[in-house]
């Protein structure tokens, strides 16, 4: 079989409008290489999403190198802004546009590339699992999590995993992530009384009571950070009345905040902090404050080690950049392999992800493929 070229499998996927939930036939395209070059693949759908499981070698065997990624992307938003077919992987002057080029088709293909360049070359002694879910951008429900379970299910384990996000800042190789913060969001609902706002006494204003607790918890110093993390943030996000009269004191009104939380937390612990803080207002103002909290995924580290190391000696081999070690940004996917088995992420240059004429360097690709393919011959040599 003749090496993947990495470009064009990237083109291949970007031109599949694969904006989640859609596949749009991505995941198609990844299904044939990987079958032709002797991966036995299985599909892990679940809630209408579409999810893929490829596997070359025996199963369960005790090295098994494992890739994670996704192949699904956010909206386009307003098509006049963008200057080339978002769909199109138009490239100029070594740059390819399109939705998807950087956060994370590139990676994805670069992996798949390398992936199967090696076995093809050089078989390993053991076993090369690809993780690839269409469910990253959206709830991220029944991806990674899915193919988890069906691996759960049908006894298929990776022994470490490196998910190809985009992780580098500004230059290629400049950075990998060891770890992520955990994410919260509450929502806050403040009930009183409606009213007249010439009458305020006749009402209970349920403003105060919420502005009172949005600004005591945006102003409290969640920590100082730890060794591997920044501190603890909480931004406060939305606030609304509903309320378009300005001769009406509302019965309701509500706010939200989200939390980027270090390993000095848990979701319990902040959930618990959160629901006190509304509690002493409610009780002070005589109203209401139904607070509800969602945990998208508590932080994690993967401790420097024997899995770090590798990546980094792969990194510095082909770039010459020897990447600092991070949890900045961010959630991933690789908050639901951390369970599963130890994980870091290394991926492009991720400047434009999201963006309108979102974009990628070619030749980065290409330099992210000898990564990936560095990494698997170091793995098993």
């Amino acid at each position: 079989m003749p090496p993947v070229d990495p470009v064009a499998l990237t083109a291949d996927l970007v031109r599949c409008p694969s904006v989640t939930p859609a596949d749009e036939g991505a995941l198609d395209v990844l299904h044939e290489l990987l079958s032709s070059a002797g991966f036995d693949c299985a599909w892990a759908d679940r809630g209408g999403i579409r999810n893929l499981f490829a596997r070359f070698g025996p199963k369960g065997h005790a090295r098994t190198f494992g890739f994670n990624g996704h192949t699904d992307v956010v909206p386009i938003g307003n098509l006049d802004d963008w200057t080339t077919p978002p769909f199109g992987a138009e490239e100029r002057d070594g740059i390819m546009y399109g939705r998807g080029t950087t956060d994370m088709k590139s990676g994805v293909a670069a992996f798949a590339a390398a992936a199967v360049d090696f076995v093809t070359d050089t078989p390993p002694d053991g076993a090369i699992i690809l993780a690839i879910t269409g469910d990253e951008e959206g709830d991220a429900i029944d991806g990674t999590t899915a193919l988890l379970a069906h691996m759960e299910t049908t006894g298929e384990a990776m022994g470490v995993c490196v998910v190809g996000e985009p992780t580098c800042p500004e230059t290629m190789g400049e950075m990998m992530k060891i770890g992520r913060r955990g994410s919260l969001t509450a929502l806050f609902t403040v009930t009183g009384v409606q009213g007249h706002s010439a009458y305020p006494h006749r009402a209970k204003n349920p403003l105060p009571p919420l502005m009172r607790l949005m600004d005591q918890l945006a102003s409290h110093e969640l920590d100082q950070g730890t060794e591997h993390f920044d501190p603890s943030t909480l931004a406060v996000v939305t606030v609304d009345t509903g309320n378009p009269a300005t001769n009406v004191i509302p019965a309701q009104a509500r706010a939200a905040v989200n939390i980027r939380f270090n390993d000095i937390h848990s979701g319990d612990s902040l959930s618990a902090w959160l629901k006190a803080q509304a509690d002493a207002v409610a009780v002070a103002y005589g109203v209401e404050i139904d607070v509800m909290v969602k945990v998208s995924g508590e932080s994690f580290l993967t401790p420097p080690g024997a899995l770090s190391d590798l990546v980094a000696h792969a990194v510095e081999a082909e770039t010459g950049v020897t990447p600092v070690l991070s949890t900045s940004g961010g959630t991933s996917d690789a908050r639901f392999v951390k369970d599963h088995c130890p994980v870091v992420e290394f991926g492009l240059v991720g400047q434009s992800m999201h963006k309108v004429d979102e974009h990628v360097d070619v030749a980065h690709i290409r330099q992210l493929k000898s990564i990936y393919g560095r990494i698997l011959r170091d793995y098993f040599a």
